[in-house]
């Protein structure tokens, strides 16, 4: 029970510190005059791509934190846990965002950040129950996973595919590359 009440506590902080990080790195990058550094972890335009960062970055963090704080009253289970977390936050952003723009032939502000904290909660959540639920599984997969994921977003900063999540709805450009060459031209 005491580890239960562990875990549900770092996972509300956990949720808490990832709202808030999250909408910082949504400005991180025009704070830092466009430093591509910074970029590689914030959001360097509106596509949803990169504000898919918003969520994961923090949420890599508090990955990295809560496996030194909770990872062994877990059964073993905390990365498998926060890999399917994220995966699921990130799963609602973009499901939800491309479903209600389909729908109402537009995007509204006020529902973007909403599903934002939506998708947070809901990832913290489904790691939670995870973690409780002390089902058994592969961390070395669960690594690879967040591995992969963390060089997409790093990668795609740069080296960005020209498909339409990657796609500045303002500019139409994709990721700094595009951004820099339209600055030339």
């Amino acid at each position: 029970m005491e580890d239960k009440n562990k875990i549900l506590k770092f996972q509300i902080f956990s949720a808490v510190f990832v709202a808030i990080l999250g909408t910082l790195l949504h400005f991180t990058y025009q704070w830092s005059n466009e430093n591509v550094i910074v970029g590689a972890f914030s959001a360097v335009n509106e596509s949803t791509w990169e504000h898919l960062k918003l969520v994961f970055f923090p949420m890599i963090i508090m990955t990295i934190v809560g496996y030194f704080y909770i990872g062994k009253t877990t059964d073993n289970n905390f990365l498998c846990a926060q890999l399917l977390g994220i995966l699921t936050a990130l799963l609602f952003i973009v499901v939800f965002f491309y479903t209600y723009t389909a729908i109402l032939g537009t995007n509204y502000s006020f529902l973007d950040i909403g599903s934002f904290f939506v998708a947070i909660v809901l990832g913290e959540y489904v790691a939670y129950k995870f973690m409780t639920s002390r089902p058994r599984c592969n961390t070395k997969l669960a690594v690879t996973g967040l591995i992969i994921l963390f060089a997409c977003f790093i990668v795609f900063t740069f080296l960005t595919p020209k498909i339409f999540i990657f796609q500045d709805p303002i500019t139409g450009g994709y990721g700094i590359i595009d951004k820099w060459i339209s600055l030339k031209y």
